[in-house]
């Protein structure tokens, strides 16, 4: 039975002319190429499919909305939180530093486009739906009378389209009507471009994009006529119907751009297509396979929902926590390919004209798990586009950094749009004033570095690093034990409550600020000397290390979310900012601190008694964690609960509503428990469930531009292999059993002979060629 297959055995129900709800779609299967998604709903006689292109944002960016108040008082906020006055501090900086206008600019729907297949009161039956993620294509098959039919849904980066292709099987006939207008009220304009092509225009928002719909018929066999905004297919054999969509953010003449990409599919065989898509697709894709357990066909035959309520019933199934792993990576390579846009908080799928949130780039932590996985699970490419998004950022948090605080540098606050806009979002005091964006965003340059060794990338962005640095340098300030520390902002989005009773999250030096300085600062210091780029600005960052707070243990034995060890107003909230520390970063380890360790454990053990982890996204941060902890049954149980309380019918993540974060941070959180590279040691299993006794991996990337093979049996490693990109020393902890250990540049461990006992805590060290 072939794994990694999503199955279902019914469409995502929906009424034709009735609004579908959310529950509705989140049983929709989505596809994408990195810019065009779609949401296939899988109906028989009629179907729909939900569009979204990644450029397609509500209204324009450009505008400056930092309040010009902002800069002659933040410092007063400062002086006053520091001397206690937090409710006063509070309502000086909702009426002096809160944005204006508050909104950013969210991310929209393209619309739908709608299918009319068969006759709807001929009922149909044997209906098979599936997501092949080995192939990223979306299967259906089903009987009306006496007739099959397959359909095929897929969407191309190699070709740039989005293709839906229908077949009658034993000499069948196939047809339908496709409607590109369906109550859409931007649309502009429908033209017929050529006998087979048709182009919606439409705008989003007021002065938003221009984008286009174009669509196109290839039928074998049969007529095919197009009027007004509807291509009608009758009498064929099969059909293809191809898609493409693009708007004035890319280029200037969309229309232009998606007809080409139309004609070049239509003077090719549909297969040349599909076969086209899937080697594209399988380049990424098939990098890393993972198995865990035994084959069992009887769960793989299941369909997906009924594999979450078996697994919710108490039934173990390894097999879907394997393609969940798999979905992940699926999902990344889908939503986020060089040249495209970053993966937001729904990656690219999103059914509304005015999400949650926005939809937009939520960089407290949404965004950057969106790109966890991306080195670990050997997808260094997908994370390009997120690189791309802060460099459109810098001019305006430079701006930023200087109309509301008069300071050099970038800035960026917690969410940012397609425009880079990096002014405060929202006026919700628990989020808004955290000037820490920009800086987290800029950890991942280092993040890509470390995985990769690309100097070159390195080096063309060092400006980043250095004006993400710049700013904090300068709004550091000393409080009274003499440390550094930042004020104001946040913990996000968490409240304290002072000595005296008040309650704000307003406040200074909360620890994941100072944890992310620490991190920025020595990747901006490190990175410098890499590539030879040290001025006086790294100079004096290396004498500012030493001045931020060391992480503190409070009274309950916890790491201290505050600099002052203040109680909690909601202790089961679902950020635990000040564990950042331990993921994704690692300043604190089982080797090089177990008293911090120790500490973080019952951080986390506080806020899961608390009601911790109740969103998506919270739940797959607790799994990475656990998987540093080193504690593979209680990753593995959190594994369970995501699964069960936070998936929805096809995997998508729930927040609720969905959020891909959750999605990515999970395939992440897989990787972790499996490998990890940590201060320059590669560690096999670390975060291994009992459950788990059997398994292999292939593909998965260590830090140094290296790749990870090997399988298990009973919780020890017994064969695998070590591949280096680049030449240097590998240092790994050898694994328990392992006798024979072969020369580089790929290292390959064997389990032949007697049972070898070594010192687990001592690292193996073998130099590697490239």
């Amino acid at each position: 039975m072939e794994k990694n297959i999503l199955r279902y055995n019914e469409p995502a129900h929906y009424q034709q002319f009735v609004p579908d709800s959310e529950d509705i779609w989140n049983e929709a299967t989505p596809i994408g190429n990195g810019s065009m998604g779609a949401m296939v709903f899988g109906g028989v006689q009629k179907e729909k499919l939900q569009l979204n292109e990644d450029s397609v944002w509500y209204g324009n960016g450009g505008r400056n909305r930092v309040n010009p108040e902002a800069k002659d008082n933040y410092l007063k906020v400062r002086r006053m939180l520091q001397d206690g006055m937090i409710d006063q501090a509070q309502r000086l900086a909702e009426d002096t530093m809160m944005p204006v206008p508050d909104q950013q600019r969210n991310y929209s729907t393209a619309g739908e486009i709608r299918f009319d297949f068969h006759d709807d009161k001929e009922p149909y039956c044997n209906y098979r739906r599936q997501l092949d993620l080995n192939r990223a294509v979306v299967g259906l098959q089903y009987t009306l009378g006496s007739r099959e039919y397959r359909r095929e849904y897929f969407a191309s980066a190699a070709h740039q389209v989005i293709a839906v292709h229908q077949e009658a099987l034993q000499n069948g006939v196939a047809g339908g009507c496709l409607s590109l207008a369906f109550f859409r009220s931007n649309a502009e304009s429908v033209e017929k471009l050529s006998d087979r092509i048709l182009c919606l225009t439409a705008t989003e928002g007021a002065n938003g994009c221009k984008y286009c719909i174009l669509a196109a018929v290839k039928n074998e066999s049969g007529t095919a006529e197009i009027h007004r905004d509807r291509i009608r297919i009758q009498g064929a054999r099969a059909f293809t119907v191809y898609l493409s969509l693009r708007s004035d953010f890319y280029t200037g003449n969309p229309a232009g751009w998606g007809k080409e990409k139309l004609e070049t599919v239509l003077n090719l065989p549909y297969e040349d297509v599909k076969e086209a898509h899937i080697r594209d697709y399988r380049t990424y894709f098939d990098r890393v396979r993972f198995t865990l357990g035994d084959t069992d066909d009887e769960k793989e035959q299941m369909s997906v929902p009924d594999r979450l309520l078996a697994l919710k019933q108490g039934r173990s199934d390894p097999g879907l926590t394997a393609c969940y792993f798999q979905f992940g990576r699926y999902l990344l390579i889908s939503c986020s390919r060089p040249g495209t846009q970053p993966a937001n908080l729904q990656g690219i799928w999103n059914r509304n004209e005015h999400p949650a949130w926005g939809s937009k780039y939520t960089i407290n932590i949404n965004t950057e798990m969106n790109y966890w996985p991306a080195e670990s699970c050997n997808l260094s490419e997908c994370h390009m586009p997120l690189f791309d998004l802060i460099r459109r950022m810098l001019p305006n948090g430079k701006k930023v950094a200087q109309d509301m605080y008069g300071l050099s540098g970038f800035v960026a606050h917690h969410n940012t749009d397609l425009s880079g806009d990096c002014a405060p979002q929202d006026a919700v005091i628990s989020a808004t004033l955290w000037p820490m964006g920009a800086a987290w965003l800029c950890t991942h340059i280092w993040n890509h570095y470390e995985y990769t060794l690309d100097t070159g990338f390195l080096k063309e962005n060092m400006d980043l690093l250095k004006e993400a640095s710049l700013f904090l340098a300068e709004y550091l300030f000393e409080d009274k034990h003499g440390k550094l520390i930042t004020g104001p902002s946040v913990s996000p989005e968490n409240t304290y409550i002072y000595q005296d009773g008040q309650e704000s999250p307003l406040c200074i030096g909360p620890t994941m600020d100072t944890e992310i300085t620490r991190d920025l600062f020595v990747a901006c210091i490190k990175s410098a000397e890499i590539t030879g780029c040290e001025d006086a600005l790294t100079e004096r960052l290396k004498t500012l290390l030493p001045r931020l707070p060391e992480l503190s243990v409070g009274k309950y034995g916890q790491i201290q979310e505050w600099s002052e060890d203040y109680e909690e107003k909601e202790p089961g909230h679902r950020h635990i900012s000040q564990l950042y520390a331990l993921y994704p970063s690692n300043q604190i380890t089982c080797e090089k601190t177990p008293g911090l360790m120790k500490a973080a454990r019952t951080t986390l053990e506080r806020r899961l008694k608390n009601g911790g982890g109740h969103t998506g996204w919270s739940r797959a941060w607790i799994i990475n964690m656990w998987a540093r902890l080193r504690d593979g049954n209680k990753a593995e149980e959190n594994i369970n609960e995501l699964l069960t309380k936070s998936t929805y019918p096809n995997l998508f993540d729930c927040h609720p509503p969905f959020q891909i974060d959750g999605n990515f941070g999970g395939t992440a959180a897989i990787a972790e428990m499996l490998l990890q590279s940590q201060n320059g040691v590669i560690t096999f299993l670390p975060a291994l469930p009992r459950d788990w006794d059997k398994g292999s991996v292939s593909g998965l990337k260590a830090k140094g531009a290296v790749s990870v093979s090997f399988s298990w049996k009973q919780g020890q490693v017994n064969s695998g292999s070590i591949s280096v990109e680049k030449g240097g020393t590998c240092c790994f902890i050898k694994p328990d059993g392992i006798q024979h250990i072969a020369s580089a540049p790929c290292v390959h461990i064997t389990a032949e002979g007697q049972r070898v006992v070594c010192n687990a805590r001592t690292p193996y060290e073998i130099q590697l060629s490239e």
